[in-house]
């Protein structure tokens, strides 16, 4: 936790001058939902590393009392491109050890297999997707990103943390108070501190009034490839192909 705190400071008061990041965005953050979501690994090429993924969320009951849980997940990615993800189960504050692993997610580019373990049934579902993910260098141009209606961003700077140069950015959303439930306008703040050389967001916050704050920091990254174990579908699990059947026309009416 406490390492948590000091990445996450460092990173919000910091503000030197911003840079174009030079490797194609991670998905942003999609705030608390059934679960809590941790970092988007993008599925490129050429930089493998292992990482873990510390979340914490911090929101206020109406009560007034304080609801603190947590959770840690592993990461991954192959020099080949092939991606890890896990969720993991929220703990108390106080929990120490490996959260309950409850799925995890493994992709590869090369092959389009996209494939979801549940850890309680021991079933592992894989489709291989009809269109292949972009998997651009890490050196190509950025692409362009949507932008959302009523969302403001402003860059945040540069800064090396544990070696990893970082580009920040805060995005603001105001949503009006007869869309907000409160009967006031209520200001959603996200901040991104993303690394064009491993291609994935490190540190983000986010903050909504209504729901509190989360905060996502990656930690403990090890360069180099991932244990073999991490990237394949345990022995003891069930592969379902849930793989749809090729789409073909259906014949002419008489």
């Amino acid at each position: 936790m406490l390492r948590i705190a000091t990445l996450t400071l460092a990173a919000l008061t910091t503000g030197l001058s911003a840079q174009t990041p030079q490797a194609p965005m991670p998905r942003d953050y999609f705030g608390p939902q059934i679960h809590i979501d941790g970092v988007w690994v993008t599925p490129v090429p050429g930089a493998p590393f292992t990482a873990t993924v510390q979340v914490v969320s911090h929101s206020k009951l109406p009560d007034g009392t304080e609801h603190i849980v947590k959770t840690e997940n592993t990461i991954a990615r192959s020099s080949s491109g092939r991606i890890r993800n896990e969720r993991c189960a929220l703990v108390p504050a106080g929990f120490t050890g490996k959260p309950r692993l409850l799925s995890a997610h493994i992709y590869d580019p090369n092959t389009r297999i996209s494939i979801f373990t549940d850890t309680a049934t021991r079933i592992a579902r894989q489709t291989v997707l009809p269109q292949p993910l972009r998997t651009p260098s890490a050196q190509a141009p950025p692409a362009r990103q949507r932008t959302t209606p009523g969302v403001t961003e402003t860059p945040l700077g540069d800064q090396t943390l544990d070696g990893v140069q970082l580009t920040g950015k805060r995005k603001t959303h105001i949503i009006p108070a007869d869309r907000s439930g409160t009967g006031q306008p209520v200001t959603i703040t996200d901040d991104y501190w993303y690394s064009p050389d491993l291609s994935i967001y490190l540190i983000i916050r986010h903050d909504d009034p209504r729901t509190g704050e989360q905060l996502v920091a990656v930690t403990h990254i090890e360069r180099g490839e991932p244990a073999a174990g991490l990237l394949t579908v345990p022995d003891d699990y069930k592969v379902v192909d849930e793989t749809p059947p090729p789409h073909t026309a259906a014949p002419p009416t008489p």
